[in-house]
């Protein structure tokens, strides 16, 4: 790849890093039981526990931010970062999705396709609203960082991607939620 498209593609990825953090807190309905499937298994992991994620994204955003080493200066652009890139709340979701397959239940098959369709357009412009918000706020941040930091920065996103498979902020060994051998 030449290097002038490097910072492009940085940007890229740290923002898709940041909305698919996002949606890696989703859960699975209530009552998905021990057979419901790889969610529940996700969920017996602790891989989808909002906690547990929330932990993880601030410890990785810790580490990330030691490596910086940021200026007094520069507190205020990550604060800012940081909180923009955060999750979306996700309890809210649980509930309406619920609300909408009580919905769809109740249409024939025609109508709960159509139906099915605009609701997927809706979620589909939302995480892109979402993810224009967070490399928005990636750029922005990018563009306070020294050279060096910059370096550090494309480093550490580019880790989170190689070692997760682009979902996210996942380890450098490539072994988050997968079991060895």
């Amino acid at each position: 790849m030449r290097t002038y498209f490097k910072p492009l593609h940085t940007l890229i990825l740290a923002g898709a890093l940041s909305t698919l953090a996002g949606y890696s807190m989703a859960q699975p309905f209530p009552g998905a039981g021990p057979g419901a499937g790889p969610a529940a298994h996700g969920q017996a992991m602790g891989m989808h526990d909002p906690a547990t994620m929330q932990a993880r994204m601030g410890q990785r955003l810790a580490e990330i931010k030691a490596k910086l080493k940021l200026t007094p200066a520069q507190e205020a652009a990550w604060t800012t970062y940081t909180e923009a890139i955060k999750p979306s709340p996700r309890a809210t979701l649980q509930t309406s999705m619920a609300a909408v397959h009580a919905e769809l239940s109740k249409l024939p098959t025609p109508e709960r396709l159509d139906r099915m369709r605009v609701l997927h357009a809706e979620r589909v412009a939302e995480m892109t609203a979402r993810m224009d918000q967070r490399a928005q706020a990636t750029k922005t941040f990018y563009a306070v960082l020294s050279a060096d930091q910059k370096k550090v920065f494309d480093e550490q996103f580019e880790l989170a991607f190689r070692g997760h498979g682009g979902h996210g902020m996942g380890r450098a060994d490539g072994m988050h939620g997968r079991h060895p051998g």
